[in-house]
């Protein structure tokens, strides 16, 4: 993982909570995953909308 060990990402970590403080660290993780999840459903209506298309045109496009 990008070669970080775990004595670089508690420093990392320490880093976030003096910046942001310890009362915003639950909102910011809510923000990451909703952002995360909006992430993943706009990836899967992609690959639907391909899927769809390709079977609508009798395959893949080439």
């Amino acid at each position: 993982m990008f070669g970080l060990g775990m004595p670089e990402l508690v420093i990392i970590l320490v880093i976030i909570v003096i910046i942001f403080g310890a009362g915003k660290l639950p909102e910011i993780g809510s923000g990451i995953g909703k952002g995360i999840k909006n992430f993943k459903n706009a990836t899967r209506s992609e690959d639907e909308k391909k899927k769809i298309d390709d079977d609508t045109n009798g395959g893949p496009a080439t």
